[in-house]
C-alpha cells in the first residue's frame, strides 16, 4: 500500500516544505525570472536539471538554483526524475522553464492539495502577450482547464513528494510522462488529481512558431500514448478516447466552456491548433510505419 499524507499533514506546509524541479534546455529566455520567482516565494530548494544547454542557461542556474544536475537527453520522464531523486521536501513542485510563480499562488496549490484531498493539483497558466496567438492560447486554456478534479494534470504540477519519489514518471516516457504518471497512479493506489485556482505566468510563448512547436510536441505526446496503449492491449473504446481528445479537449470543450462571443472570435485558432496537433500525431505515426 502506498502512503499518501493526510489532508492535516499538507495543511501544515507553505513554500519553505516545497522542493522545485525544473528542467531546462537552450531555456536562456525565461529560466532567469523562472529561478528568481521561486527565490522570492521562498522555496525549500530549487534543483535544475539540464540537458547540455550552450545559450548561458547553465550559469545563470549555477547562480540562483540550490543543484544543478545533467539530464542525458532521453526524455522528458528521466530528466524529472533525475530532479526528483535529488529532493529533500516533503513536497514536490514541477515547473518549466518558461514559467513564472506570481506571489502567494504556491501556497494556493499547497491548500487545495490539502482541501481537495488529492495526490497531486496544477495550475493554471496565463500567457504573457497580447497578439493574436497569446490571446487564442489563453481562450484555450480558459475553456479547457477549469478547477476542479482531473483525470490527468499537467505542468506545473505539485506533487506529494513521498509519492513522487517511491512511484516518479516512466523513464521511457519522451513527452507523455504526465499522463502516464496519473493513470499509473489512479489505476494502482487509487490517486486522485485537481486543477487548483492557482495560476502561473509563461513567458516566451507569444509567437505562432511557438504555436506551432506546441502542438507538435502535444501531437508526439499523443502518438507515444496510443501506441503504447496498443501494444498494452488497449480495448476499441480505449482507443477511440484516445483518438477524440484533441478534438474533444482543444476543439470541443473550449468553444461550450468560454463566452459566447469568446468562442466564436477564437474558434479559427482552436480549430488550426486542433489540425496542428493531428497533424504532428499523424506524421510521427507515418514515420514509425
Amino acid at each position: 500500500m502506498q502512503r499518501q499524507m493526510s489532508a492535516k499533514e499538507v495543511h501544515r506546509f507553505g513554500p519553505s516544505d516545497v522542493s522545485v524541479v525544473v528542467c531546462t534546455m537552450n531555456s536562456v529566455t525565461g529560466i532567469e525570472r523562472c529561478l528568481l520567482s521561486l527565490r522570492e516565494a521562498h522555496v525549500g530548494e530549487v534543483i535544475v536539471v539540464d540537458a547540455s544547454s550552450t545559450d548561458g542557461t547553465r550559469e545563470i542556474a549555477v547562480a540562483i538554483a540550490d543543484v544543478l544536475l545533467d539530464d542525458p537527453g532521453t526524455g522528458l520522464g528521466n530528466a524529472r526524475n533525475i530532479g526528483i531523486s535529488h529532493t529533500t521536501k516533503p513536497l514536490i513542485l514541477n515547473m518549466g522553464s518558461d514559467n513564472v510563480l506570481p506571489e502567494g499562488q504556491l501556497q494556493i496549490m499547497i491548500d487545495s492539495l490539502a482541501e481537495l484531498n488529492v495526490q497531486g493539483v496544477s495550475a493554471q497558466t496565463l500567457i504573457e502577450g497580447n497578439n493574436y496567438s497569446s490571446k487564442g492560447l489563453n481562450a484555450w486554456r480558459k475553456g479547457r482547464f477549469v478547477p476542479g478534479p482531473a483525470e490527468v494534470i499537467g505542468t506545473p504540477t505539485l506533487f506529494d513528494g513521498e509519492v513522487l519519489r517511491s512511484s516518479p514518471f516512466d523513464p521511457s516516457r519522451r513527452f507523455s510522462d504526465d499522463s502516464e504518471l496519473c493513470e499509473r497512479w489512479a489505476r494502482n493506489f487509487d490517486a486522485h488529481f485537481a486543477i487548483s485556482e492557482a495560476y502561473f505566468l509563461e513567458v516566451g510563448k507569444t509567437s505562432w512558431d511557438e504555436v506551432k512547436i506546441r502542438c507538435r510536441m502535444y501531437g508526439i505526446s499523443d502518438e507515444e500514448v496510443y501506441s503504447r496503449g496498443v501494444e498494452n492491449g488497449w480495448g476499441y473504446r480505449r482507443k477511440l478516447k484516445s483518438i477524440s481528445h484533441p478534438l474533444r479537449a482543444d476543439l470541443i470543450t473550449p468553444i461550450k466552456r468560454l463566452p459566447f462571443a469568446q468562442g466564436v472570435s477564437n474558434a479559427p485558432f482552436l480549430i488550426a491548433f486542433t489540425a496542428m496537433r493531428y497533424g504532428s500525431w499523424l506524421k510521427k505515426a507515418s514515420r514509425k510505419s
